[in-house]
């Protein structure tokens, strides 16, 4: 397995691309739009920077990562000679549809078809193609090139030899890779969704506010980061379709949004993707904090 095609260059699928390039792989990263190339690619650069400095890769190392990296618009194109594709678009159950059902026609016989999804059924994923059995999920945690988990999830009809194949792929990537079956949420979300869930809950009814909350988490549960925190980091959006997929899943109120996440995610306030979640992280925001810092 020599290709690998990424599909969508946002914050998840340039860590994947980056993640496969800087251990060999030859990636096509694809995407509909020339500026989420362009930004993918720049932050990819960034992060590679940041290796250098901190003398985990050398400048050789980064330049053959960003070398390994080819971008398309045209998924056709992309996905020619893929062994593997790598979804990671925005977490829709339609859209998601409909990218897997056109990868089943143009990519060839052989091919892995993977999703990055954090949520949604693999099973009903792999429906839409022909090849059932060589569906299977990859869900990497964020920052990809940093986070060692993996969750591959296997769809109903997923092959013991795609599973197989996956697993050590992962390993090869220096990642963790742990098999779970096919419900809502899996593994990580069914359990993490639920905590950010009940902690905005918390907020809501006037508990606590964001930072003790948070406070709370990390200091008496020793948390690296606090669960109002980590939503802003994940997205209100995504954490708020996540939800949802569980809701409907389940059909069980524990997995219900509470009102609060879904009248800030209507409101845009979407966390540090927006500039402001339970947290403000505008440019006005940071410049005050930094001359505090030299006051």
């Amino acid at each position: 397995m020599k290709n690998i095609a990424v599909i969508g260059a946002g914050t998840m699928g340039n860590g994947i691309a980056h993640t496969f390039a800087q251990s060999g792989f030859k990636v096509q990263l694809i995407d509909i739009s020339e500026d989420s190339l362009t930004r993918g690619l720049n932050t990819i650069s960034k992060n590679l920077d940041r290796m250098v400095a901190k003398e985990k890769i050398s400048e050789e190392d980064k330049s053959n990562t960003l070398n390994n990296i080819t971008t398309f618009t045209d998924t056709v194109e992309g996905v020619k000679n893929a062994d593997l594709v790598v979804e990671a678009a925005t977490e829709n159950v339609d859209l998601k549809l409909k990218i897997f059902k056109q990868l089943d026609e143009v990519c060839a016989e052989n091919t892995i078809l993977a999703t990055n999804t954090s949520s949604i059924s693999i099973t009903q994923i792999a429906a839409v193609t022909s090849r059932p059995e060589k569906v299977i999920g990859m869900h990497f945690m964020n920052p990809v090139p940093i986070m060692k988990l993996v969750e591959i999830i296997r769809g109903y009809s997923t092959s013991d030899e795609v599973t197989t194949t996956i697993m050590d792929l992962s390993k090869t990537l220096g990642k963790v890779p742990t098999e779970v079956n096919d419900y809502p949420g899996f593994v990580a979300n069914r359990i993490l969704m639920p905590m950010i869930n009940e902690s905005i809950e918390t907020l809501y009814n006037g508990v606590a506010g964001v930072e003790e909350i948070d406070t709370v988490m990390k200091l008496g549960m020793a948390h690296p980061m606090g669960p109002l925190q980590l939503a802003d980091f994940i997205g209100l959006d995504v954490c708020l379709s996540i939800l949802n997929v569980m809701y409907d899943g389940f059909k069980n109120p524990k997995y219900a949004p509470c009102p609060l996440l879904v009248n800030m995610v209507m409101a845009g306030k979407l966390g540090v993707k927006s500039g402001e979640g339970f947290y403000d992280y505008s440019e006005s925001r940071k410049a005050e904090k930094v001359s505090k810092q030299f006051s």
